[in-house]
């Protein structure tokens, strides 16, 4: 393990990198809560006083979120937030329209929909028969007019083909398998992966090639057990929070 300095930097590694960076962490994540609602972040020397920095720090702090495309520094005007964030709780089993619904407007552009040939990895997780069609959609979801995340779905025929007649733009996936189906959801099982969006994804995202994505994968059952939503969402890591509320015991 290599030795650390007095100030808890790593030799090599100017102090003041290591400050301004958790200087920036806090403040992005208080962005990410709504924290500064004047749409301004507080000014430097509030900042420095806070934080207990130099006014160095918290220029270089702020050129980190700057450079993250969050914040845009104005002269004679000071920090503004320009970057939106919003936070989507994964501890309840909601679809994402469903939880954003009342921090902005949600729109849904339905890309693709009807019956495929699934991959096998796709089937073998809903349980379908080799060979069997599924019901396949393909989703590019806005907030407020800028695109948020690229949904593609899979879902058993039974299930997704009474979707095909119905509102796919407008309606969350969800509720209207639970209306369709006449049974529950019930459980999920949720992966996150950090990728960087390839070129074609970026340009349907409209943001750079290689920037932040979050990945996910949820794989949604009915009350009885049966899987029926297989989900792959490329979510803008710019414009998402993931947050869950976690007790250490239970019971």
């Amino acid at each position: 393990m290599p030795p650390v300095s007095r100030t808890g930097s790593p030799p090599g590694i100017p102090a003041r990198a290591d400050r301004a960076r958790q200087v920036a962490d806090v403040l992005r994540q208080q962005a990410a809560a709504g924290l500064f609602r004047t749409g301004f972040l507080p000014e430097e020397r509030l900042l420095v006083a806070d934080f207990g920095v130099s006014r160095n720090t918290v220029r270089e702090a702020l050129r980190i979120l700057a450079d993250e495309g969050l914040v845009r520094r104005r002269r004679g005007v000071g920090t503004v937030l320009v970057g939106r964030k919003v936070e989507h709780p994964l501890g309840r089993m909601t679809g994402l329209a469903e939880a954003l619904h009342q921090l902005g407007t949600v729109d849904n552009h339905l890309r693709a929909a009807g019956s495929v040939l699934p991959p096998a990895a796709v089937a073998r997780r809903l349980g379908t028969p080799r060979g069997q069609p599924v019901v396949r959609l393909e989703r590019l979801r806005h907030l407020d007019g800028v695109p948020l995340s690229l949904d593609l779905t899979y879902l058993p025929a039974d299930i997704g083909t009474p979707l095909l007649e119905l509102d796919l733009a407008g309606r969350d996936v969800f509720a209207l398998i639970e209306e369709t189906a006449g049974v529950r959801l019930s459980t999920a099982t949720l992966t996150v992966q950090a990728v960087n969006a390839d070129p074609r994804t970026a340009e349907v995202l409209d943001t750079a090639p290689g920037a932040a994505l979050f990945a996910v994968e949820r794989l949604s059952t009915l009350a009885g057990g049966r899987p029926v939503d297989l989900e792959f969402l490329s979510i803008r890591g710019d414009r998402l929070v993931l947050r869950a509320d976690l007790a250490r015991h239970t019971g």
